[in-house]
């Protein structure tokens, strides 16, 4: 029980560089407390007192403000930084070494009772607001964007980003630590790229209409060449 009470403290030291003292980490971290919570819960769960583990999970909500159902499986060195908003459902399985940001959710998406909720493989990093829903599988190393929602399953070491969340790197070129602000936005991207071809369109419309002696009317004034710019600048940013 100490070794395991142990290697959670030492997690948190590993994965928020704002950990300073033991004592601090005890005291101030909600993800850390809603574990810990959870652990009991689930083993009253397992054994039967479905009430008593229920309202166990009730109270940790109410002072972390993280929601983790008895039910949900969560193995080890598993860190949720921040936490708040943070909802676990009860078929939930998280392999080790998983990270969850703050409003990451594993919700369901049927009403039966049988495995409705996804399972995270090992190393899986989670950014905030991000949502998996469904019996989908995340495989190992996969890294999910911040604000992303997935409906299908992952494969291992792929890095997810939009609505529906798309893979935006497969294993071989992953994206270290997910850093949020050098992903790609592929809505941005599809919407530069018709951009081009509608470009493309105009320039050859434009030639025939010279061709054939035709004047091309004034083009009205609108908002669609500030979108375009404002989409151009965001892409051209280095990566």
């Amino acid at each position: 029980m100490f070794k395991t009470l142990r290697e959670d403290i030492r997690t948190v030291f590993s994965k928020d560089p704002a950990a300073r003292s033991t004592l601090e980490v005890l005291l101030c971290y909600p993800g850390l407390h809603a574990l810990w919570s959870h652990r009991c819960s689930h083993w009253m769960w397992n054994h039967n007192l479905k009430f008593f583990a229920r309202l166990t999970s009730h109270l940790s909500r109410f002072f972390t403000g993280i929601e983790i159902h008895p039910g949900a499986r969560i193995g080890r060195r598993f860190f949720i930084d921040h936490g708040a908003g943070v909802v676990i459902g009860e078929t939930a399985e998280i392999s080790d070494d998983v990270l969850l940001y703050q409003g990451v959710v594993l919700g369901g998406t049927t009403l039966e009772k049988k495995k409705r909720h996804p399972t995270l493989g090992n190393n899986v990093e989670m950014g905030s607001g991000s949502i998996a829903l469904g019996p989908i599988t995340i495989g190992d190393g996969a890294r999910i964007g911040s604000g992303s929602v997935v409906i299908k399953s992952v494969p291992p070491g792929a890095t997810v980003v939009g609505i529906p969340g798309k893979v935006v790197r497969d294993r071989l070129r992953p994206y270290q630590d997910l850093e949020h602000g050098k992903l790609p936005d592929p809505v941005a991207e599809v919407i530069r790229l018709v951009h081009q071809e509608l470009r493309k369109v105009e320039e050859r419309l434009g030639k025939l209409e010279s061709a054939a002696g035709i004047t091309p009317p004034e083009e009205a004034p609108g908002e669609v060449p500030e979108v375009i710019a404002e989409v151009e600048d965001i892409n051209s940013e280095p990566k």
